[in-house]
């Protein structure tokens, strides 16, 4: 394992250490593994609380700041935090106005902030709401759609979902707002290599050098199929025909198209992805709006790339296009 740092122990309290030090206008840190709003919450807004394991920088930390998130509640790598962790969260989140927890698919997460809400709701009355991201397509066939892991298209859920709240909206609203963006977006993943989790000290699974997985999850979750590594077009193709088989789109749709990196796959990699899939929208007639090239939601170093679509409306297309600003992204 070649990984800077001082002890697998203290990989996530260092980093998020240094996070708050770079981006102190952002970050605030008031016990250990919860991540704040600097100067909190608006009184009498809505809190957005999300959470998970570390490794997806800027999931979920980053996307902390006005017009995104409130505060999120982070665990060791790939590893959910704790209820406790999740609870102080939305305590710190709480503006008056009840707090919306926003999060990923994921057994533990979902476990632990169910166990969260009912602490803060016994102890201190504040109202919640959930909203899960399940976007990820080869995770589950639509008629499971319920059992699908949550990947990028929290991006597009967090910033929507913010800006609902920085406008004014109820919790009520603001949740409304959230399960129109999840319900609106889509996402594929592949790999070309793995990544290594500091505290296990060896990869999560194990590739050819010449072969590629489709369908991969962020954790390192078996894809739908391996086999030897095609050309970037190919690959392209292959997941825009995934993602329209599962939410087809037409003439005079509108779309955001996000371009991720796993981590360790370089911008010249995802412009030339983000080319293709541009193109095969194009063919559709389906135009694409604010689209989104970069480093979004990643899996430590691994190599690879995932494709989300969210289809705009009117009202999403708006708050997609609201002010909000973080470390990472600023609209």
């Amino acid at each position: 394992m070649k990984k800077i740092l001082n002890s697998p122990e203290t990989y996530v309290d260092e980093m998020l250490e240094g996070l708050c030090a770079a981006h102190p206008q952002y970050y605030q840190q008031p016990e250990s593994r919860v991540i704040v709003r600097t100067g909190g919450t608006p009184a009498g807004q809505v809190g957005i609380v999300t959470g998970g394991g570390s490794g997806h920088l800027p999931v979920f930390t980053g996307y902390v700041g006005p017009g995104l998130l409130s505060a999120a509640a982070i665990g060791n790598v790939f590893a959910s935090p704790s209820a406790e962790k999740m609870a102080s969260a939305i305590r710190h989140a709480h503006g008056g106005a009840g707090v919306l927890l926003l999060y990923g698919n994921y057994g533990g997460d979902v476990m632990n902030f169910d166990m969260a809400a009912e602490m803060v709701g016994l102890e201190d009355d504040i109202a919640t709401t959930t909203v899960l991201l399940a976007d990820d397509v080869c995770s589950a066939p639509p008629e499971q759609a319920a059992k699908r892991r949550g990947v990028a298209g929290m991006v597009y859920a967090f910033k929507i979902a913010g800006a609902r709240a920085a406008q004014g909206g109820d919790l009520a609203a603001v949740t409304r707002a959230a399960r129109k963006a999840a319900d609106a977006c889509r996402s594929i993943g592949m790999a070309l290599t793995p990544c290594t989790v500091p505290q296990a000290g060896k990869p999560t699974f194990v590739i050819g050098e010449d072969e590629m997985e489709m369908g991969m999850g962020i954790h390192g979750e078996p894809g739908i199929w391996r086999g030897p590594l095609k050309a970037a077009d190919a690959i392209a193709d292959e997941m825009v025909d995934r993602l329209l088989a599962d939410l087809p789109l037409g003439k005079g749709d509108r779309i955001s198209l996000l371009v991720n990196s796993l981590g360790a796959t370089p911008p010249e990699e995802l412009y030339i992805l983000y080319r293709r899939a541009r193109a095969r929208f194009a063919d559709q007639g389906v135009k694409i709006v604010q689209p989104l090239v970069g480093r979004y939601a990643t899996s430590m170093e691994m190599a690879g790339a995932s494709i989300t679509l969210c289809r705009l409306d009117e009202e999403l297309e708006g708050l997609l296009k609201a002010p909000a600003e973080c470390a990472f992204w600023r609209v």
